[in-house]
């Protein structure tokens, strides 16, 4: 599934489709501009993760989407799940974000989307 949205992406970038304005980002780039720090925590309604996304980007970030995976003992991926962070990032602030999971051995989170505010670049798909 995920072959199929990438590769409809890239087509789509490549025919210059109209409305779509996405670029996607190596990781290494989405790294560049956003760091995050969160931990996994657990209150009364069960595990969570929970922190901040910091954003050293040249603009505001709207419509950001974290991916958690799920990690077992060994460090491989038995489950993922996303989360949206609520309102934009401003430049050189932070935004708070909070996502219900399941127990895991660890978890991993990073960004999997995002658009840039007040311009038509679009967020990074990894």
């Amino acid at each position: 599934m995920r072959r199929r949205i990438v590769a409809f992406t890239v087509a789509a970038l490549l025919t210059g489709a109209a409305g779509v304005s996405a670029q996607i980002y190596a990781p290494q780039s989405v790294e560049r501009y956003f760091r995050l720090e969160w931990e996994a925590t657990r209150g009364r309604k069960g595990p969570a993760v929970e922190g901040y996304v910091y954003n050293t980007g040249p603009r505001n970030a709207e419509h950001m989407r974290l991916q958690i995976e799920r990690l077992d003992v060994s460090g491989k991926v038995v489950a993922s799940s996303t989360v949206w962070v609520l309102g934009g990032v401003p430049m050189d602030g932070r935004a708070y974000f909070r996502a219900s999971v399941s127990d895991a051995a660890s978890y991993r989170v990073q960004v999997l989307s995002f658009d840039w505010a007040g311009g038509s670049c679009g967020g990074g798909g990894m």
